[in-house]
């Protein structure tokens, strides 16, 4: 009797492909690796926040490498505290979420609670962009991890918020201790050469995100 081969599974079609995005979207996010991998973070599902996804999570840490261990995570754009709670989840020894819709910033202060490190964190509520005005005290003594995932609009040319996103970023560089990594996110129409000390970025295309980092990757 004649034996079949298998056919080889389609290609998802973009409407499949749209649903995915939008169910990952729409559940709590889970910590892909570390101490913590595989744990549910608290989530309010109104559309206020805007996760990573777990690809693009996935590739910013494969290229931070063992850099985040030892570090003070500041997540700046905090929503569901992804990035900071993964980089916790990868031997960051702190973190520092700011966030300025307070629900979100109770859900992350629970979301500390559930993985039993909230000695170790600390919630700021308000508008982050005023820190390129002025700088709040921050640890000075170790290395920072800094992810500045804003919402992307801020990047468009002519958004009001433009000019105090990208001041922010020179803030940030300018103040970090010595051995710290930026991790910028944005979408692939913002042009890397607006970033400040455009030659000191690397950028992984993740369409339809980039990631820009200033400092060493791993190769």
């Amino acid at each position: 009797m004649a034996r079949h081969r298998p056919r080889p599974p389609r290609p998802a079609s973009a409407a499949a492909r749209q649903r995915s995005a939008g169910e990952e979207a729409a559940c709590a996010p889970r910590i892909i690796g570390g101490d913590f991998r595989g744990r549910r973070l608290e989530f309010l599902p109104h559309g206020r926040t805007r996760p990573m996804k777990d690809r693009v999570r996935e590739s910013l840490f494969d290229l931070l490498g063992t850099d985040v261990r030892g570090a003070v995570a500041l997540d700046l754009f905090a929503g569901t505290g992804a990035l900071g709670f993964e980089a916790m989840s990868r031997g960051a020894v702190r973190a520092i979420f700011v966030e300025r819709h307070f629900p979100t910033a109770d859900a992350l202060r629970r979301s500390a609670r559930g993985l039993g490190v909230e000695d170790r964190v600390e919630v700021r509520s308000g508008d982050v962009l005023l820190w390129a005005r002025r700088l709040p005290e921050l640890p000075r003594d170790m290395r920072w991890v800094v992810f500045v995932s804003p919402p992307w609009e801020f990047f468009a040319a002519g958004h009001e918020r433009r000019p105090e996103l990208l001041a922010l970023i020179a803030t940030l560089r300018n103040a970090a201790p010595p051995g710290s990594r930026l991790v910028v996110e944005a979408d692939t129409a913002f042009p890397a050469a607006d970033l400040p000390d455009p030659s000191a970025w690397e950028a992984r295309p993740i369409p339809p995100a980039c990631l820009y980092f200033a400092g060493n990757l791993v190769w």
